[in-house]
């Protein structure tokens, strides 16, 4: 079975004036375990698509199915606690908590699933360590590099060990060679966890590391293809 089906989904934004498509009768499968990545012109609907697959929207028409379960059929806390369990999240803007530091941004992700406050430590302490910043626990996002602060909301992603995670735009906020480790990490982690892996992404050398790259057009896949040796 597929982890993640979306079957003939048409998303569309309805003003005073006019309504407007995003997406038009999209429809694809996500296998467990695999790299996928969603590129793009600014427009053709690739944040809009990863929102819906992400239970963060409801499509117009259409399903996403998770596992073999319709996200649509599920209320706001069922579909919360679901994104709680299953999903990891990154996004181009690290969304960290400024006010919390490293370990403890990482933390809120374990103590949201009802994780002991004392094994929650050790497990954001560990998956810190693995992003190379175990000398940082104890900053705030504040104190951090853009690049540092980008692997805190990696550690934050994984440290549940999510079924899927969705990354938007992961590496858009940072310098080539910033961007390249972090690229670096985002798939050795992946590769660690099993953890079945869909970006949104510009950066077409980014998209030529997955296995596999839908290409949108105007609200539409415009292309499907499998990358059939994903570049190291």
């Amino acid at each position: 079975m597929s982890l993640l089906a979306v079957d003939h989904v048409t998303q569309t934004y309805t003003s005073a004036s006019r309504s407007l498509d995003v997406l038009k009768d999209v429809s694809f499968t996500v296998e467990p375990g695999t790299t996928n990545a969603i590129v793009g012109p600014s427009g053709s609907g690739k944040t809009t698509l990863l929102s819906l697959c992400a239970g963060l929207d409801r499509a117009t028409r259409g399903h996403v199915m998770f596992a073999g379960h319709d996200l649509g059929a599920l209320d706001e806390d069922q579909l919360a606690a679901w994104r709680s369990r299953e999903v990891g999240f990154v996004f181009q803007s690290f969304r960290l908590l400024p006010t919390l530091t490293a370990l403890e941004n990482v933390m809120t992700t374990l103590e949201l699933r009802g994780t002991p406050a004392k094994e929650a430590r050790r497990l954001a302490a560990e998956q810190l360590e693995q992003v190379g910043l175990k000398d940082r626990l104890d900053h705030h996002a504040i104190q951090l590099s853009g690049g540092e602060q980008q692997r805190v909301a990696l550690a934050r992603a994984f440290v549940h060990r999510p079924r899927i995670l969705f990354a938007d735009e992961p590496t858009g906020n940072l310098d080539g060679a910033t961007s390249r480790a972090v690229a670096d990490l985002l798939f050795a982690l992946h590769a660690n966890a099993g953890t079945t892996l869909v970006l949104v992404t510009h950066d077409l050398a980014l998209a030529q590391r997955t296995s596999r790259i839908l290409e949108l057009a105007d609200g539409r896949i415009a292309r499907d293809r499998v990358v059939e040796v994903a570049a190291s």
